[in-house]
């Protein structure tokens, strides 16, 4: 018999007699090419969990230290609090100040909500309503706390009584 003669009832593949062990080395590189993949994207998402967990921490630390002025000259107010009452009041108002203007370097301006102005939901939340007949139905009548956010993303809404109609 040949080389090229094939026994009666065997069958050999394309690649001749050695096609099988190529096939099993085959089936071994993609196995272990998919294990090294799966490997890969498991280190991946560990890497990716770690950065985002220290990316958070040094935002908070970040915004913390934003605040320490505040709280500093919040403290320096309480160390002054048996001097002159106007005194006490400018310093907390400078203090209130500095407060606004935090937040509104995180990106969390105060809104400027006030009364006639239309009630908008994504902007204000209402918490009760009044008849007041010198307001249109539907406006703001009065700010209960005032809103912080710009229109894209509100920190928290306002607070506002809302005018209804008479009845």
């Amino acid at each position: 018999m040949s080389e090229r003669e094939v026994p009666e009832g065997e069958v050999v593949g394309a690649e001749g007699a050695g096609g099988e062990d190529e096939a099993a080395q085959q089936i071994a590189d993609l196995q272990d090419s998919w294990r090294r993949t799966a490997a890969e994207l498991d280190n991946f998402r560990k890497r990716s969990v770690r950065d985002v967990i220290r990316a958070r921490e040094q935002e908070r630390a970040s915004v913390a230290s934003r605040w320490l002025p505040v709280v500093d000259n919040l403290e320096r107010a309480l160390d002054h609090a048996s001097a002159d009452a106007d005194v006490i009041a400018e310093g907390v108002r400078a203090v209130h100040q500095q407060a606004l203007a935090v937040l509104a370097d995180l990106g969390f301006p105060r809104r400027d909500d006030e009364a006639g102005k239309p009630f908008n939901p994504a902007h204000h939340d209402a918490v009760g309503t009044v008849t007041d007949p010198d307001l249109v139905p539907g406006t703001v009548a009065h700010v209960v706390l005032p809103g912080y956010g710009a229109d894209a993303e509100i920190l928290r809404p306002a607070s506002v009584i809302v005018a209804t109609r008479s009845e």
